[in-house]
């Protein structure tokens, strides 16, 4: 039997996982606001779990917490003894980044870093010893369901820790080899028939997968005798699972079949591989009980995958009685590519993408070196979405992430010569935008604190405990003449303290959460931008209005004609309307208001 007629079996028979807080589950995914971090650089609970219960130096334990690139000790007690601090700041859902347990060091002699991150992983069954034990997992996880709030693991498909190695390159990275130049099927060097029969990927079935039994297709495949029975599950160590041609360009069909940056590209067009998958992670939710997942790599693995783990995984999610479970796909883009997000979401069958394209139009528009035109362009695009507008409102939104760096860095290299007070106000205003517009909002966590990050991917990985990186801790923090080489948790910095106000606010309103988007007005160049939340349910409307430029604002803006009287929910808000569907806002430079109209 297939594990997935096991696991329809099992669904069968499912009963819901008891959890501490039933109304939790609820609540619909555009209903949260979601706190991300890498445990590894949040809190440090327990120093005895540092080294991952591994011996000798750095590059054997992985720890060297005066290095960006390695171990530095946070961990699952550490998020389990701050989330008083994350529920005040208004967060009601978790992203954990990766917590399976990894290959603990990896790279070219000279050029070795560490697995801190979560992302080169050898067993998806188990946490990594360096964040502690599924005991303190399932703490989490119950600590946190007991205050209301929902846990997302990071999870991979994608790809595995490094492992398998090519004999023609000695040096670990080798040029991906196309299936035209190097097809599956060929002749050996002594003339007989490789793989005979193989009918292509394409053909995605258990028959056709059984006739590729031979992995020399572009390179000679060996694993290193240590690691042959390093990866977990077992059949994760067999070659077969694995597309085996080189590194990915990023581009063309190398995009979903070559080795991200040297990582074990799985064959995931392999219906072994979307069953064993399946079964790994619904067992996560048993287990555990957790929320939801985010996926890391999406965008390089076939369609044809998630159109199968997804339904898999919802269902299963269900019937363990967790109704709303959210999953969201990583589609990575540094334009505002709405087109490509979309299509995630119409061909792959993804219920949601991280939303890259509302960070790049905030980016854009909140530096003020475009118009807040840029922000219609993006909304205008939510169409195209499967389920239109109301599937955008499930999309995670975010300023900033641990892979392309912060947002109050974005702010400072388009404003050069701007002061702090300036580069503060812009933060809030990007943070004012994103709680008060469509999808769920995503704070990195650091951001609150006004951690601004020297660039990408490590350099925006600071420590919230006290750091020993000296790169981390030469930088100037926005809003506090505090630095990462002390314990970031403030919870009167200005910046913890507006992002905690939004929230409370978005949590009070409906509209905000669910309410139909509006824009009411926008220009070619930095200054008014408005829109609206309408809540169907209750009829009740929200506006918000931004003044992106250094100017004060005094401009007309578009209201439903049948509102008569606006209540200030955030800043100094007309009462009432100059004349039908005309409410004059006058707002000083980089500021906005929210206003609730009866």
């Amino acid at each position: 039997m297939s594990i997935s007629a096991i696991l329809s079996l099992a669904l069968a028979t499912a009963t819901p996982l008891p959890t501490a807080n039933d109304a939790l589950r609820q609540r619909l995914p555009e209903d949260e606001i979601i706190y991300f971090l890498l445990p590894d650089r949040f809190e440090n609970g327990d120093s005895k779990n540092d080294r991952g219960s591994l011996k000798g130096d750095r590059l054997k334990t992985g720890y060297d917490p005066t290095h960006k690139g390695f171990y530095h000790g946070g961990d699952l007690k550490g998020l389990t003894a701050r989330l008083d601090y994350i529920q005040k700041l208004g967060a009601t859902a978790i992203w954990v980044g990766p917590i399976f347990k990894n290959k603990p060091v990896q790279g070219a002699p000279g050029h070795e870093t560490a697995a801190y991150h979560g992302y080169w992983v050898t067993d998806f069954t188990t946490v990594d010893p360096h964040f502690g034990t599924e005991d303190d997992f399932k703490a989490l996880v119950d600590a946190a369901h007991a205050r209301g709030m929902k846990v997302y693991m990071d999870i991979l498909i994608n790809h595995t820790a490094d492992v398998i190695q090519y004999r023609e390159c000695p040096a670990s990275s080798c040029a991906y080899r196309s299936r035209a130049d190097y097809p599956y099927s060929r002749r050996a060097r002594d003339g007989a028939s490789v793989n005979s029969g193989f009918a292509g990927d394409a053909l995605q079935t258990a028959e056709n997968f059984a006739k590729l039994t031979d992995t020399d297709y572009a390179y000679q495949v060996f694993v290193p005798p240590a690691e042959a029975k390093v990866k977990v599950p077992a059949w994760l160590n067999d070659p077969k699972y694995y597309h085996n041609r080189g590194d990915s360009t990023f581009a063309g069909e190398s995009s979903s079949m070559g080795d991200f940056s040297g990582l074990d590209d799985v064959m995931t067009e392999d219906p072994r591989v979307v069953d064993g998958f399946i079964d790994i992670y619904s067992s996560w939710i048993d287990r555990f009980g957790i929320d939801g997942y985010r996926i890391d790599t999406a965008k390089h693995v076939n369609a044809e995958f998630w159109t199968k783990f997804t339904p898999a995984i919802l269902a299963h999610a269900k019937a363990r009685g967790i109704p709303n479970f959210h999953i969201f796909g990583e589609v990575a883009l540094g334009e505002l590519d709405v087109q490509t997000l979309a299509r995630f979401t119409r061909e792959a069958g993804l219920p949601a993408v991280l939303d890259f394209a509302f960070r790049r139009a905030a980016i854009d528009a909140v530096s003020g070196k475009t118009g807040t035109d840029r922000l219609t362009y993006l909304f205008e695009g939510d169409s195209l979405y499967e389920g239109g507008a109301e599937a955008a409102r499930r999309l995670p939104t975010f300023l900033g992430n641990h892979d392309l760096g912060r947002f109050a860095r974005e702010m400072r290299l388009a404003n050069p010569e701007a002061g702090d007070a300036e580069i503060l106000q812009r933060v809030k205003l990007g943070h004012a935008l994103m709680f008060v517009s469509r999808g769920v909002p995503t704070l990195y966590s650091g951001d609150e604190q006004g951690f601004a990050g020297d660039g990408v991917d490590q350099d925006a990985r600071e420590d919230m405990f006290p750091s020993k990186v000296a790169v981390y801790n030469d930088n100037s923090l926005v809003g506090t003449k505090a630095t990462t080489a002390v314990s970031n948790f403030d919870m009167t910095h200005p910046l913890y303290q507006e992002i905690a106000a939004l929230a409370a606010l978005r949590s009070a309103h409906p509209a905000l959460r669910r309410g139909k988007q509006l824009v009411r007005n926008a220009a070619n160049q930095p200054g008014l931008f408005a829109l609206s939340r309408i809540d169907a349910a209750s009829g009740e409307e929200v506006l918000a209005v931004f003044n992106t430029s250094t100017k004060p604002l005094k401009a007309n803006v578009e209201v439903d004609p049948r509102s008569t009287v606006f209540e200030a929910l955030r800043g100094a808000c007309p009462m009432a309307p100059v004349a039908p569907g005309q409410l004059v806002v006058t707002l000083a430079p980089l500021d906005y208001m929210i206003c609730r109209a009866k």
